[in-house]
């Protein structure tokens, strides 16, 4: 039977007795309470810290649960109750546009399909959750880059990649898709990512307003703009989806 690693068992102990205790707690509560050296605590606090798990506080020196560890809780959260509160919409978006819809979150310097709802015709189609986008280039990611500051980074510290002589890749060209993104509430891929494929994606938010994932369209370029821009209906539909989803998730503004 293989070993439990014991380094990450006290990691995890620590964190439980910081999420279930006092707000803060010092160096010596903590050993004490899980019967470690403090010189052990210290290393695994500095560890956690160093990854965002833990802060500590300049004043007083105690340790509390860090910004990262309550993200990551979020996010699980959040992608659950995201595809469920999708679920009729996006089946809706895809009878009324006729092409495939995607949902997807921040994941690891990319986008992560968590819902794929195929098109509504007779084609053969391969599911694609799981499956992993980049965020520099697709309709999804452009729209986390632009609304998520976490994706905003990691989209700019990630390799972006030129896919086809469409694909937006310095620093200031990329900025500028996203500044175009917030001020149109949408992003749009043109053949940015795969050549003869366009797609079209707007933000979701939940109760906080915060950007919770995105939610999207993609065909055949000919389809989705077949005069080199994008159908209007077609952005009105993907608009209307993610509104409903944000709603549906208690955001108060739509």
């Amino acid at each position: 039977m293989a070993r439990n690693i014991q380094s990450l068992e006290r990691a995890a102990a620590m964190l439980r007795l910081l999420a279930g205790g006092e707000r803060r707690l010092g160096l010596s509560d903590i050993a004490s309470a899980l019967g470690l050296a403090k010189g052990t605590a210290h290393g695994i606090l500095r560890t956690l810290q160093a990854e965002g798990f833990v802060e500590q506080d300049a004043a007083s020196g105690r340790y509390q649960l860090g910004a990262e560890l309550l993200r990551l809780g979020n996010s699980y959260l959040d992608v659950h109750e995201l595809r469920a509160r999708a679920l009729v919409w996006t089946d809706d978006l895809a009878r009324s546009s006729g092409e495939s819809v995607y949902l997807g979150v921040l994941h690891q310097q990319g986008v992560l399909i968590v819902h794929h709802v195929f098109r509504p015709d007779d084609s053969r189609q391969v599911l694609e959750v799981g499956a992993m986008q980049p965020l520099h280039s697709t309709a999804l990611g452009k729209v986390l880059a632009a609304y998520d500051p976490v994706a905003h980074s990691e989209a700019l510290e990630a390799e972006r990649t030129a896919f086809t002589d469409r694909t937006t890749c310095d620093t200031a060209s990329f900025e500028a898709v996203l500044d175009l993104t917030r001020a149109r509430g949408y992003a749009t891929d043109a053949e940015e990512t795969w050549e003869g494929i366009a797609s079209v994606a707007a933000p979701i938010h939940d109760r906080r307003r915060m950007p919770v994932g995105a939610v999207g369209i993609t065909g055949a370029v000919e389809r989705v703009c077949p005069s080199g821009e994008m159908r209007s209906e077609l952005i009105a539909a993907v608009r209307d989806c993610a509104r409903a989803v944000s709603r549906d998730l208690g955001a108060s503004r739509f």
